[in-house]
């Protein structure tokens, strides 16, 4: 089903999207929010910019972005896949508890904070491009993976990253890393193990987007984690 998004106001947008069955095309979208809101059971193609908020509590379905996203793209999604055929806004993957978020280009700030991982459940952020300060903050559990293709000669995390962070990892395609970073977090190059985890996720980027793994692995990884002695972990994860 084809949906003409010229002129709509969100609510009712919305309520076309989710009385329709099966796949649904949106055109003409220009920053109308909350597409996808809790969906679980359909496909979102989008043609233009969604609004914040962008597949919110997802619940299984899959959305595709012909473009860029704003803010909050994903934010407390349980389940389903977004994928960004562009640059996305600010707080990518906010609390997101499940599902896949697939970045072509850049993030804005706080991508990936306060993600969480529960019983089979574990969340997956991957960024093509470079990301804004604050990535990882808060981190819980999930994985973050960060690949800057395209800013081979410079660092691609900015300020702040990983502050607070008491779970998860975070992947950074890197031979070395040049970000300041706190005491509570640990780094090492990624191992062949780290590898085969991430493998999965980098093989899905490069077939959203058509990127060659080569061309992903023309770098290696390093990896940031919680310090273990970190006192405030039992606050937030389960045991």
């Amino acid at each position: 089903m084809k949906i003409d998004c010229t002129g709509k106001k969100y609510d009712i947008l919305n309520n076309e999207i989710s009385s329709a069955e099966g796949s649904v095309i949106l055109d003409n979208c220009i920053g109308q929010r909350f597409i996808g809101a809790g969906a679980s059971d359909k496909t979102i193609t989008i043609n233009g910019v969604p609004g914040n908020a962008l597949g919110a509590y997802l619940d299984g379905a899959n959305i595709v972005v012909n473009g860029n996203a704003q803010d909050a793209s994903g934010d407390t999604m349980n389940d389903g896949r977004i994928i960004i055929n562009g640059n996305c806004g600010d707080a990518a993957g906010y609390a997101m508890r499940g599902g896949e978020i697939f970045v072509r280009g850049d993030v804005g700030y706080r991508a990936g904070i306060h993600m969480k991982a529960y019983a089979d459940k574990t969340p997956v952020l991957v960024i093509g491009g470079k990301c804004g300060s604050f990535l990882g903050e808060y981190q819980a559990g999930g994985l973050i993976i960060a690949l800057g293709l395209g800013y081979d000669d410079k660092d691609v995390l900015g300020n702040f990253c990983a502050t607070g962070m008491h779970g998860g990892k975070i992947f950074v395609r890197a031979d070395r890393l040049c970000t300041k970073l706190s005491a509570q977090i640990c780094t090492r190059p990624a191992s062949d193990e780290d590898l085969a985890q991430i493998s999965p996720y980098i093989k899905e980027f490069c077939k959203c987007f058509g990127v060659t793994e080569s061309e992903v692995y023309t770098k290696g990884f390093q990896v940031l984690y919680p310090n273990s002695c970190n006192p405030y972990k039992q606050l937030y994860i389960q045991n």
